[in-house]
C-alpha cells in the first residue's frame, strides 16, 4: 500500500479514549475529522469547546475539527481511520457504513473482543470488511486517557503486519508527552490488551474483598504468566512478554485509579451485582465481555488459565466472589 504524504485523519468514537486521541493528534496534525453517533453531543461539544461528558478539562480549537454523525462521510474523507469505541458497539456502528474500508488504513484503539463472534478487532475488519491485515494497526498502552489529558508522559505501541504502516501511524501520534514504538505482533498485542482487562477485574475484585498489596503482587505475577501461555498458544511467535505493550499495559490496568475494569471489579468484590455495577459506571468495562469470549476461545486451546476462569465464574456463573477468590488463592504460586 502507498502511504499518503499528507494523510487525512478520522476518529470514530466520543468517549474518553477517543477524546484523548483527538488531543494527541492535534498536537502535530493540522486537522481531524471526528465521528460521533449522537448529534446532541456534537452540538454540546461545539458550545462548550470540550467533550461534555469525558475529559472535560481538555479544550479544543474547533476550527481544526470537522465533526460529523455520518460515518460514510468520515470514511470517504479520511485516509487513516481510528476506531475508539467499546468493542460491544463496534459491529453495530460499522454496519451502518455503505462505503468500503478496503483502501483505508484502519487503526484500532479498542481493547476488547467482538461479542459472540469472539474476534479481535483486526480479525473483524479483515474477515468482515476485507481490510488487508497489512493495512490494520493496533494501538497498545500502557496509557490512560486521564493522564493524556494531564499531559503526563505516556508510551504507545503500534502493531501491524506491515511495520512501514505501523511506523507511519506512530508518527502521527508522537508528541512531547507521547513516545511511540512499533511491533509486528498484531495478534499478541491485541489478545494481551483484551486479557489485561480481565486481570484488572480480578485485581479489583480482590481489592473489594480487602486482599492487600502482597496478594495483588502475586496475582499480577501469575497473570502475566497466564497471558504468556494464552498468546503463545493462539499465535506462537517470538515475543518479549515483559515489554510495555504486554506487561506494562497489564500493570497500569491492574493498579491504576483510572482503570475502569479495576473499578468494576472492586464494586463486584464489595457485593454489587453485575447489573448494578454496570449501571453505576459511566464507562464500559471491556473485561466483562472479554472474559466470556476468551473462555470460549480457550475451550479449544485448553490453556491453564485459573484467573480468567475465576473471573468468568464470578461474573457469569454467579459464584460468590469470596469463595471463588479463596479457591483461586490455592492455585497461585
Amino acid at each position: 500500500m502507498e502511504i499518503p504524504e499528507h494523510p487525512t485523519i478520522g476518529i470514530v468514537g466520543g468517549g474518553s479514549w477517543a477524546t484523548a486521541i483527538a488531543k494527541i493528534l492535534l498536537e502535530t496534525n493540522e486537522h481531524i475529522h471526528w465521528f460521533m453517533r449522537n448529534i446532541e453531543t456534537i452540538h454540546a461539544f461545539k458550545e462548550l469547546n470540550h467533550n461534555p461528558r469525558y475529559l472535560c478539562s481538555v479544550d479544543f480549537d474547533l476550527s481544526r475539527i470537522s465533526f460529523t454523525d455520518d460515518l460514510d462521510r468520515l470514511i470517504t474523507m479520511a485516509d487513516v481511520i481510528i476506531f475508539a469505541i467499546p468493542s460491544a458497539f463496534l459491529k453495530n456502528v460499522v454496519s451502518r457504513a455503505t462505503v468500503s474500508l478496503e483502501n483505508k488504513i484502519v487503526v484500532s484503539a479498542i481493547k476488547g473482543l467482538i461479542p459472540d463472534d469472539n474476534l479481535i478487532i483486526g480479525e473483524f475488519f479483515n474477515c468482515q470488511y476485507q481490510v488487508p491485515l497489512e493495512q490494520i494497526v493496533v494501538i497498545s498502552g500502557p496509557c490512560h486517557a486521564e493522564e493524556i489529558a494531564l499531559e503526563r508522559l505516556s508510551y504507545l505501541t503500534f502493531s501491524s503486519n506491515d511495520t512501514r504502516i505501523a511506523r507511519f501511524v506512530s508518527q502521527l501520534f508522537s508528541c512531547h508527552y507521547v513516545k511511540t514504538t512499533i511491533s509486528d505482533d498484531i495478534y499478541g498485542t491485541e489478545y494481551s490488551a483484551v486479557m489485561k482487562n480481565i486481570i484488572a477485574i480480578a485485581a479489583g475484585i480482590c481489592h473489594g474483598l480487602r486482599y492487600g498489596d502482597n496478594f495483588q503482587a502475586v496475582l499480577v505475577s501469575n497473570a502475566i504468566q497466564e497471558m504468556e501461555r494464552f498468546v503463545a498458544a493462539v499465535h506462537p511467535i517470538q515475543r518479549d512478554i515483559k515489554s510495555s505493550a504486554y506487561l506494562g499495559d497489564l500493570l497500569v490496568t491492574a493498579y491504576s485509579q483510572f482503570s475502569r475494569n479495576r473499578t468494576f471489579g472492586t464494586m463486584i468484590g464489595k457485593g454489587y451485582s453485575v447489573k448494578s455495577a454496570q449501571l453505576e459506571m459511566l464507562m464500559i468495562a471491556e473485561g466483562y465481555f472479554a472474559v466470556k469470549g476468551i473462555k470460549e476461545i480457550n475451550d479449544h486451546y485448553k490453556v491453564h488459565m485459573p484467573i480468567t476462569n475465576a473471573v468468568y465464574n464470578i461474573l457469569y456463573e454467579k459464584i460468590s466472589p469470596a469463595l471463588e477468590i479463596r479457591l483461586l488463592t490455592e492455585q497461585l504460586r
